[in-house]
């Protein structure tokens, strides 16, 4: 008798979500979904406002990774203008999407994540937190705070607020950079990569203890997806689109990410809210790609600041082609964490940093715009177009999580095979397809947004729709 087994919502993760396992008739897994499962409304809601107001409506997105959003939108609405926004302005923006990786990095690898790598993930789930965590190596605890903590000065000194700032405007920024928060920001960052690079010996010397995740999380052939520099090194603000393929060949480069249409399309799941993007050439759904820390370590040449440069040459040894598990997403996190904090003081060097000019004005001069940047979590896409009073007719974005859902179904279904044994519904199970589902990270509220805290739900069901077991945690 076919059955389903039912986990709602996924914990630790930034959102709520749904994985339904469904089995054969002899208890063996026959395929699994990972399904958002309240509405995304943002696309069709802006439409009517003013273009110019679009940075701060979709900071609302999301409170986690509100920057990337703004950015992404402020590019857009600067291709509407058909402005070239000046250097102080490029910079500025640069340095704070470093405060949004910095701060959004940590709170996923230190607060979601290391329980499960501290304590097992077959500890007892009562501890398995953060609570936890802090009781187990209050040191680690604190660090994580205090990471999140430099990552979110950035933000609160630039733009006044450390969530929706509202400060990225069409044609550059608000406000200069003050050299009092210059300075402040400088005194901050040493004390950061001590803790990073202290955080990357840490995971480096328990790595070997997670043999059997490194297998079975994510760890399959795909393409992936970044964005790099004019010379293909890392890049997260300013860059050009590029494809390798699961053995590390450049599929498509350096190719400008207006062209995103040429190369990405877009299908929709009766079962889930959230779109399920591809690589248009090999088709859906076997266009699998991923984006995010891991996918962006794959397909650049490297990082222009040093230290992080060494940590990428020897996360580059783990594999003879790309890194495939996403597993190893924790680890291209701390790297991204450090690359953030060396970014951030060669722009606070930089004397441009502090011009007072800031901001391009002119008023609707193209139809039509497209942002990308690199939000923490991947590759983000904003699309616009615009009548000539510059009300918004029309908008498409693709989302990271997005850009990763094929491969998140993928993973939950490798994992679900590798450690569903029957029928039982067991602690372990439950926590493993949780755990490869916050490798990525996924933010489901870019994507919906959801009122309350539901319980986690775990049922059995047979092909009637009657419940055969049930399973409730708080």
């Amino acid at each position: 008798m076919a059955r389903e087994l039912i986990i709602e919502p996924v914990t630790r993760i930034e959102g709520h979500g749904k994985v339904t396992i469904f089995l054969d008739d002899d208890n063996s897994v026959k395929d699994a979904r990972f399904a958002v499962t309240q509405f995304r409304g943002f696309e069709k809601f802006v439409e009517g406002r003013p273009f110019t107001e679009m940075p701060s409506i979709v900071e609302r997105i999301c409170g986690i990774c509100p920057v990337s959003h703004s950015l992404a939108a402020a590019k857009a609405c600067d291709a509407i203008l058909g402005v070239k926004i000046p250097r102080a302005a490029v910079k500025i923006r640069r340095l704070l999407n470093c405060g949004e990786f910095i701060q959004s990095h940590a709170l996923s690898f230190f607060h979601l994540s290391s329980p499960d790598l501290l304590l097992g993930f077959d500890s007892d789930p009562t501890t398995r937190n953060i609570a936890g965590l802090a009781a187990k190596n209050p040191q680690l605890a604190k660090d994580g705070i205090r990471l999140r903590q430099i990552g979110g000065h950035i933000v609160e000194w630039l733009g006044k607020k450390r969530v929706h700032p509202a400060w990225v405007v069409p044609g550059g920024v608000n406000e200069p950079l003050s050299i009092e928060h210059r300075d402040m920001m400088l005194a901050e960052i040493p004390e950061g990569i001590e803790i990073v690079q202290k955080t990357l010996s840490f995971f480096k010397r328990i790595i070997e203890e997670f043999r059997k995740e490194i297998r079975t999380f994510g760890n399959f052939p795909s393409m992936f997806l970044g964005l790099v520099d004019k010379d293909g090194n890392w890049e997260v603000t300013d860059g050009y689109l590029r494809f390798i393929d699961s053995k590390g060949a450049i599929v498509v480069d350096m190719i400008e990410p207006t062209r995103y249409k040429e190369f990405i399309g877009e299908s929709v799941e009766e079962f889930s809210y959230l779109k399920s993007p591809y690589f248009k050439p090999q088709g859906y759904p076997t266009g699998i790609y991923r984006v995010g820390p891991a996918a962006r370590l794959n397909v650049c040449n490297g990082f222009s600041t040093p230290l992080a440069n060494l940590e990428w040459a020897e996360f580059k040894d783990l594999e003879r082609g790309p890194v495939l598990s996403s597993f190893h997403n924790h680890y291209a996190r701390l790297i991204e964490i450090l690359a953030a904090l060396e970014l951030e003081d060669q722009l606070l060097r930089d004397p441009d940093i502090l011009d007072t000019h800031i901001r391009a004005f002119a008023n609707v001069n193209e139809y039509e715009g497209v942002g990308c940047v690199e939000a923490p979590r991947g590759t983000l896409f904003h699309h616009y177009k615009v009548d000539n009073k510059g009300l918004m007719q029309w908008a498409n974005m693709i989302v990271a999580t997005g850009n990763n859902n094929l491969a998140i179904n993928q993973s939950v279904l490798q994992v679900a095979r590798h450690y569903m044994n029957g029928p039982e519904i067991t602690e372990s199970m439950i926590n493993r397809v949780e755990a490869v589902i916050r490798a990525y990270d996924p933010c489901l509220s870019c994507s919906t947004h959801a009122l309350g805290q539901m319980p986690l739900q775990i049922k059995v069901v047979n092909n009637r729709g009657n419940i055969l077991s049930e399973k409730m945690r708080d």
